[in-house]
């Protein structure tokens, strides 16, 4: 059933590409319902290179699509509490979403491994991704921090995936072939920032002392 409705709507995104229907179904995808933008974005490049839409438009709407699912995520979080989210996780609504309480737990045990930052890192990971807004609801972490480290995230996934359609879409053994290492460059930026926060906050930490 799930993949039924997975191939109708990606038939249906695949006819009516425009700003609209980018935001929707980024929107989609960065909540905790299965979509991937693997399947958005890089299409929305390959029409920016034909001239029907605007590249930075494209890229614009699939960034706020992610914000708009993400914020959704981190609130719904925020006033259900981690307790009754896990329970909400082992329903048989949640598992038709693909969620269960061991993939909520990954995502949690992501987040408080690398904190704060992991909302910008986490959004470069498949099956994190989607997740991390949760616990970062149920730990009410700063809104506002939450905010620029997801769009951060967001918005550097995005430009792999706008320039992937933009450059490779047409060729699509180049896309197969390149898509994973392009992924891992990003991941691997994504670790050195990471890695930067910790060199920021490990300093602070000994100048308070």
């Amino acid at each position: 059933m799930i993949a039924e409705m997975f191939s109708s709507l990606t038939a249906w995104y695949l006819e009516h590409i425009n700003y609209g229907t980018i935001v929707l179904l980024m929107s989609i995808e960065s909540s905790f319902i299965p979509f991937p933008s693997e399947i958005v974005v890089p299409p929305a490049g390959y029409k920016a290179a034909q001239g029907n839409l605007n590249v930075l438009g494209a890229f614009f709407a699939a960034t706020a699509g992610a914000l708009i699912g993400a914020i959704f995520n981190y609130y719904f979080a925020y006033f259900l509490g981690r307790k009754a989210l896990y329970r909400l996780a082992d329903s048989r609504i949640a598992h038709f979403l693909l969620i269960d309480g061991q993939t909520l737990e990954k995502a949690e045990k992501y987040f408080i491994k690398y904190g704060r930052s992991s909302t910008f890192i986490g959004r470069l990971i498949p099956a994190i991704r989607q997740l991390i807004s949760l616990p970062a609801g149920f730990a009410k972490m700063h809104f506002k921090q939450f905010l620029i480290f997801t769009t951060l995230g967001a918005g550097l996934w995005n430009v792999i995936l706008i320039l992937l359609g933009y450059f490779l879409y047409t060729q699509k053994d180049l896309l197969e072939k390149y898509y994973t290492d392009i992924s891992i460059f990003f991941l691997a930026c994504g670790a050195v920032f990471f890695g930067y926060m910790l060199y920021k906050g490990l300093k602070e930490e000994k100048k308070a002392s």
